[in-house]
């Protein structure tokens, strides 16, 4: 089956029995019936029979590796066949628009903020009105009575329709320089998943790592942070490379989604990756979209970082190696595998590698292009190539050579769509911004924070538990950043937070509250959605998570920024 990558924005919900991502056809196992328990890979589980060892595959073909975890349907079948679509009786699928209730209840929001809230002293009618269309758009964000892109076009179109805007204000964002850069980066997250280089990358650290079930956790956990400056997408990574191979690992095992044995291996696997990604996301500037766009947003509220690719990874460096050393050895503890060894999982991924064959010519140059792209992330500032000029150098090189044709750019709906959102989003915020809206609320609560004589270094430890809490009511890290981080950065400010430091924590809380629900985040919804952790278990595990990472990066953090000289 094929399937459409989706960034780590614009999530719904997901119980088990909704729909859920499908994961690539190279996955394909087959069985005498099909397994109603795992209901996010298109394929059928291995029919072991009696003295016989299902074999361990890591894929058939390493394109098309892309998920959507909103729009693919897990397909429906009887005892022995399925039934091909065309057969189907045709179904009465209801009202096809917009969900009448959240859609009733976004609007309702605005409406009410707008006329039943007295507009505050200092603030106009058109501050105030932008506010309560802005905050109609980011409910709408949460509620999603229509996908992501569709809902912000409706706003955006509100905005201008009242006069709220002007078409030029409303679209200002479109030739923003970051969110062009993360357009770029989505089009390298396609070529590296169509070349099958991150799939070498993963099945390369398994056989490195994975003699023993803790040593796989660890390899799988180090080469996501190898594959994340390339890939800024948890979605991807997650269900177009992790969540494939730990689940052919573990069916190799024994072990299932949706039933006991879950617990022998896919369990551990699956929570332990699930957690850990969260280090890696915030480990470098280009491994999460939601990056990219605090970036921008501390930049338009005065703050000064210079070299962007390299402070991040300095500032994260200490306690994201810290967060992935320690969280695979503590899901070993709270949620131990039946298997402690895993001694044909290196022989598995040493016969993937052999039938791969050597690197192919689009790998080679996949490669070559982004430790080209890195450099100049890493050293543009000094030559004087900023970063979109690097990713956009890096993908005419892929358009020259033909790893990637330009049709596949066209046809990969989630940079466009996030091209557009991501514009709608952060054109508001700046709009905002620029009319007084999140000074005037920051200095607010900023002047009553300082008033209760708590010092800066308490209100910036209290606004960050603050921000990090909030992600319960988002489906999205990139909505929760367009939404809140530029006023609490406005408060931290306020309250006499230096700005680097205020505006860095903020961003490195951004992925980490990714793993406290599976509907937080698009890998959330990956690896909820493969069935073997429960809800109960995700919402427990990540509560408790929640306050480990939040404990490792206020210490490791804080004493690594005081050596970096952040304060």
């Amino acid at each position: 089956m094929q399937a459409q990558l989706l960034s780590s924005s614009g999530r719904r919900p997901l119980t088990h029995g909704c729909s859920l991502p499908v994961v690539p056809a190279r996955l394909s196992v087959r069985s005498a019936a099909p397994d109603t328990h795992s209901p996010v890979f298109s394929r059928r589980q291995p029919c072991v029979k009696s003295g016989a060892r299902p074999t361990l595959q890591f894929g058939q073909e390493s394109h098309s590796r892309a998920i959507n975890a909103r729009h693919l349907q897990r397909p429906q079948a009887t005892a022995a066949t399925e039934t091909p679509a065309a057969e189907l009786p045709p179904q009465d699928q209801g009202w096809p628009g917009a969900k009448p209730v959240p859609l009733l209840l976004s609007i309702a929001v605005g409406v009410v903020l707008r006329f039943l809230v007295p507009i505050p002293q200092g603030i106009t009618v058109q501050a105030w009105t932008l506010l309560s269309i802005f905050v109609s758009t980011i409910t709408g964000l949460v509620l999603e009575p229509l996908p992501v892109g569709a809902w912000a076009f409706l706003s955006v179109t509100a905005a201008v329709f009242t006069k709220t805007l002007t078409f030029s204000q409303a679209f200002s964002a479109f030739t923003n320089d970051v969110i062009w850069l993360i357009v770029v980066s989505f089009f390298f997250a396609k070529g590296f998943e169509k070349t099958g280089l991150g799939e070498r990358v993963a099945t390369l650290f398994v056989k490195a790592f994975g003699k023993s079930t803790l040593g796989l956790a660890y390899g799988l956990a180090f080469a996501e942070a190898a594959i994340a400056p390339a890939m800024p997408s948890t979605t991807a990574r997650a269900g177009g490379i992790f969540m494939p191979i730990m689940s052919s690992l573990s069916q190799n095992a024994g072990s299932l989604p949706g039933t006991e044995s879950a617990k022998k291996l896919g369990k551990f696997l699956v929570m332990s990756q699930f957690q850990g990604s969260v280090h890696s996301s915030a480990l470098f500037l280009t491994a999460a979209a939601q990056n990219l766009l605090c970036l921008k947003l501390a930049t338009e509220m005065g703050v000064v970082i210079s070299s962007p690719w390299v402070t991040w990874v300095k500032g994260a460096l200490a306690p994201a190696l810290v967060g992935m050393l320690v969280t695979p050895l503590l899901m070993y503890k709270l949620s131990p595998p039946e298997i402690k060894d895993t001694p044909e999982a290196p022989k598995a991924a040493a016969e993937r590698l052999e039938k791969m064959g050597p690197m192919s010519r689009d790998e080679r140059i996949m490669l070559a292009t982004m430790g080209f792209a890195v450099v100049l992330w890493v050293t543009g500032d000094a030559i004087g190539v900023s970063s979109v000029v690097a990713a956009m150098l890096g993908l005419s090189v892929l358009l020259l050579t033909g790893v990637l044709k330009w049709k596949d750019c066209l046809q990969y709906p989630p940079a466009w769509d996030t091209l557009f959102w991501f514009a709608v989003l952060v054109g508001m915020s700046g709009q905002l911004n620029s009319l007084g809206v999140i000074k005037h609320f920051a200095d607010v609560v900023g002047g009553k924070l300082v008033a209760m004589n708590l010092g800066w270094q308490a209100v910036f430890g209290l606004l960050n538990v603050c921000y990090f809490a909030l992600h319960y009511m988002f489906a999205s890290q990139t909505a929760h950043v367009g939404a809140l981080y530029s006023a609490f950065l406005a408060m931290m400010l306020a309250a006499g937070v230096p700005g680097l430091l205020a505006a860095l924590s903020l961003a490195y809380c951004s992925n980490l509250f990714g793993s406290i629900t599976h509907y937080g985040s698009g890998q959330g919804a990956v690896y909820y959605g493969a069935g073997y952790v429960s809800l109960k278990e995700v919402f427990s595990m990540g509560a408790l998570m929640a306050v480990v990472n939040l404990a490792i990066w206020a210490v490791v953090g804080g004493a690594w920024w005081k050596v970096l000289g952040l304060y």
